[in-house]
């Protein structure tokens, strides 16, 4: 866990509360065309979108979280034939929430905060939906790694389907060019719980392991596949036994899917989920050379159908009446076994825990989160089938704003999930 990730935790459990209240009516989602900052983020510009070297630099970061799919080559994930309905409350919440000892609305939060949409719904109902810097429900917002989380949920399908046997399995049992590396000698359960002991440095720095990771993968700087993932051959620790961030660890189950399930995990995605779920428009995920998901990060979708998401695991697993995820899978997802203290909510960091790629809020009541780079958000909480999912574009990859997003969420909680 870097340094940044500790500040923005610690800062986190310091800071969430709130309470909430009724507002505006809500019969469609509301649109501004500014948000903090608007002139850094290339307003007079129309927001510009970059390109292959300036996709992550602040006047292009508006434009390339919403259009990443355009910058970089991806695998489309087509839309449902049929949309399921998701209704309106007859009224916005309009939040007040708690934070640095100040109590502040939902205006007061879009005004300081760079956020590019925020949705917040329960069951089929969405109360709240917001979008800044002229971005709107027809943008695929990217996920960064709140793709991890969908990544699991997939093992979780193809294990019910046989087509893995066993989370305990070792990756090479899939994908055999792994054989005599230590990422193939590490179980499905120890990669989907960051635990490997393999060596692999993410500080979102130049030249740290997760930016060659990066130029290895998406960007395709190198030939992707397997070899994307095999120079991180240093075991440090014994397998199990430390939690230890790193995004090669979810491009590994990504080759262990597609091995598994004999075709693209874009295509399990769809088959499996997207369509199932309704979504409403087409989602995309970046590949690299070999043809391989970037399945660590860039997951690319509208708002809404991130909202269905997180609705679906919400419901753990069940849309409606169907079970698409087997609900024992998004439980061990998201609880932290006894003899695993490791992962526990302010062990494996000082405020989350560490689930299958789901990261664990340290209540008595069972919530969980996607969480990605630069403010990507979903917040679930299933006993009140609730959830809020946040995108944007802050000028850190992990910066303690995520704090006040957190703060926003416990006032969501208070108020709906009674």
């Amino acid at each position: 866990m870097t340094t940044a990730h500790r500040v923005a935790a610690v800062a986190l459990a310091a800071a969430l509360a709130g309470c909430a209240l009724w507002g505006r009516p809500a019969s469609a989602p509301h649109f501004g065309q500014d948000g903090p900052d608007a002139e850094a983020y290339g307003a007079s510009r129309g927001y510009p979108i970059g390109d292959r070297t300036s996709f992550f630099r602040i006047p292009f970061l508006v434009g390339s979280h919403s259009h990443l799919d355009e910058i970089f080559q991806s695998r489309p994930i087509r839309r449902a034939t049929t949309t399921s309905r998701l209704e309106r409350a007859g009224s916005e919440l309009s939040l007040r929430y708690e934070y640095q000892g100040r109590t502040l609305t939902l205006d007061q939060y879009l005004a300081s905060n760079p956020t590019t949409g925020l949705l917040v719904a329960r069951d089929d109902t969405i109360f709240v939906e917001r979008y800044q810097y002229a971005r709107n429900d027809t943008n695929r917002f990217t996920s960064w790694s709140m793709a991890k989380t969908v990544t699991s949920m997939l093992v979780g399908i193809a294990i019910a389907e046989g087509r893995i046997r066993s989370v305990d399995d070792p990756a090479a049992t899939y994908v055999p060019s792994l054989a005599g590396t230590e990422y193939g000698r590490t179980s499905l359960r120890h990669l989907l719980q960051m635990s490997s002991g393999v060596r692999f440095v993410e500080e979102y720095r130049a030249g740290d392991d997760v930016s060659r990771l990066v130029a290895d993968t998406f960007m395709q700087r190198g030939s992707g596949g397997v070899g994307a993932v095999t120079p991180f051959n240093e075991r440090v620790a014994p397998s199990g036994t430390r939690f230890s961030y790193a995004s090669v660890e979810t491009q590994v189950l990504g080759l262990v899917l597609t091995s598994a399930v004999g075709r693209p995990v874009a295509d399990y995605l769809r088959e499996k989920i997207w369509v199932p779920i309704g979504a409403e428009a087409d989602a995309t995920w970046l590949v690299d050379r070999a043809g391989q998901e970037a399945t660590y990060c860039c997951l690319n979708a509208v708002l809404r159908d991130y909202a269905r998401l997180a609705l679906l695991l919400a419901h753990d697993g069940n849309w409606r009446g169907r079970q698409i995820i087997p609900a024992a899978w998004i439980q061990d997802a998201t609880r932290v076994r006894a003899d695993q203290p490791h992962l526990r909510p302010r062990t494996a960091t000082p405020f989350f825990g560490y689930g299958y790629q789901t990261w664990i809020f340290p209540d008595e009541r069972r919530m969980f989160a996607f969480l990605g780079v630069r403010g990507q958000a979903i917040y679930v909480d299933p006993d009140s089938r609730l959830v809020m999912v946040h995108t944007a574009v802050r000028k850190l990859p992990v910066d303690p704003g995520v704090v006040e997003t957190g703060a926003l969420w416990r006032a969501v909680v208070r108020e709906l999930g009674r």
